[in-house]
């Protein structure tokens, strides 16, 4: 097991593991009095993952292959294969998974949980739009399959339920073909954000891929700029497959490293080097995981952590976007890594699945008091105009708001296991 979170805040010494090596194998202990909750890769930023004075069922070494449909893109493995190792069997194959989110090293089961979400949602959704089947393992022993035909009430709280239903064993995942395993990317400065909204409309038809980089530092004519990212897949390539080169940061960078002056210097250069990209063709891996070329990249934000924070407004919230940029600007923090994006109207099958129709964007701060205040400030103005905030990302969001966000959780309760829970789930649903 890497890191227990990829965020590195909270931290908790008091949790017992408890590797979980094959699927048939039950990890319970009896007559324990403490609450499971199942670990994948610990690539989810806040609590999530996290089981204060509780037991994680560490399922990486549930990484086996099942079966493997070449003729019509079918794949199905267990729960703790790597996504980065899907890809690396059906790629040459001409298959890609469906949707990818900004890391190859999330697991199968941990996708699931979050309901992970890609360049691509305008498209084709949700990670969970394209799990055709998976079993579950309850605390009592019990084994559900799950499907949209079979147990659907535990396959819809499971898809993006946060690890609290059971353990998934096996997921089974229809796969979309490809012809090469390269991306035609044009890149595009825009300026604010009906810029952005504008190149978005544009693109949704004839592109499959639309992701943007955004200066949250920016200020006066240069307020929001960003770069503007849409691709596809080429239909042939003549171009030889990069071999893989990996980064390892080696240290945890001083707390004081990263400021408004090295976020300003970095979005600086950042904005001109890319605005003259224009076109070119990359391999796949650099397009959608640009970071993990940077092994241990969490380190550059110290010893102390980061707080992740992704949220979404409803389209016809541009102005409430355009104020909350402002607020992060008058801050001072800026943010190292701020990506955004629009989700289309594709529903999950998840009952807590986060994506709904708007712009959704995707913010980092070292962490200290100050972003504290800041996010808890951002909560009240999402709250208030009909916004969500990302479970997966977040470390401090409050009961209140949680409940807000998403209002089909007294849904959920009836679906959780009696012996799971989270670090997560207890804070948010404090004196409900």
């Amino acid at each position: 097991m890497n890191s227990l979170n990829w965020g590195n805040y909270p931290k908790f010494d008091n949790q017992t593991i408890l590797p979980m090596q094959w699927k048939n194998t039950s990890p319970f202990i009896p007559l324990t009095k403490q609450k499971y909750l199942p670990h994948g890769n610990g690539r989810s930023y806040g609590d999530s993952c996290l089981n204060e004075a509780g037991i994680l069922i560490d399922t990486t070494l549930l990484n086996h292959f099942i079966s493997f449909d070449k003729l019509n893109g079918i794949i199905k493995c267990e729960a703790g294969v790597l996504l980065g190792d899907i890809l690396s069997l059906i790629i040459p194959e001409g298959w890609i998974l469906p949707v990818l989110p900004g890391t190859k090293f999330v697991t199968v089961g941990g996708a699931i949980a979050n309901d992970v979400h890609g360049k691509n949602h305008h498209k084709v959704g949700t990670f969970g739009c394209h799990v055709t089947q998976f079993e579950l393992l309850r605390s009592n022993g019990e084994k559900l399959l799950c499907s949209e035909n079979e147990n659907k009430d535990f396959y819809t709280a499971t898809i993006g339920g946060l690890g609290l239903t059971g353990i998934i064993l096996w997921a089974e995942i229809k796969l979309q073909p490809v012809k090469t395993a390269f991306l035609s990317i044009e890149t595009v400065p825009f300026h604010g954000i009906d810029e952005f909204l504008k190149l978005s409309l544009e693109s949704e038809k004839n592109y499959s891929y639309i992701v943007a980089w955004l200066d949250c530092q920016s200020k006066g004519k240069q307020f929001a700029r960003g770069l503007f990212m849409r691709a596809n897949f080429i239909e042939q390539s003549e171009k030889k497959i990069p071999q893989k080169k990996f980064l390892k940061f080696p240290f945890y960078l001083p707390s004081f490293s990263l400021n408004r002056l090295t976020i300003s210097i970095f979005n600086h250069f950042y904005y001109h080097i890319g605005k003259h990209k224009k076109k070119q063709s990359v391999y796949y891996d650099s397009y959608f995981f640009p970071l993990d070329r940077i092994l241990n990249w969490n380190k550059i934000y110290g010893k102390r952590g980061l707080l992740q924070y992704q949220f979404v407004l409803p389209y016809g919230k541009e102005d409430v976007l355009n104020e909350i940029l402002r607020k992060i600007t008058q801050s001072g923090l800026g943010s190292f890594l701020s990506v955004l994006k629009t989700f289309g109207n594709s529903h999950s099958p998840g009952i807590l699945s986060f994506p709904t129709p708007g712009i959704t964007l995707a913010l980092d701060f070292p962490c200290n008091k100050k972003a504290f205040h800041l996010l808890k400030e951002l909560d009240d103005i999402i709250m208030t105009n009909e916004g969500r905030v990302y479970p997966a990302k977040d470390a401090r969001m409050s009961s209140e708001a949680f409940q807000q966000y998403f209002p089909k959780n007294k849904k959920f309760l009836t679906f959780i296991d009696p012996k799971f829970s989270s670090s997560f789930w207890r804070r948010v649903n404090t004196g409900v």
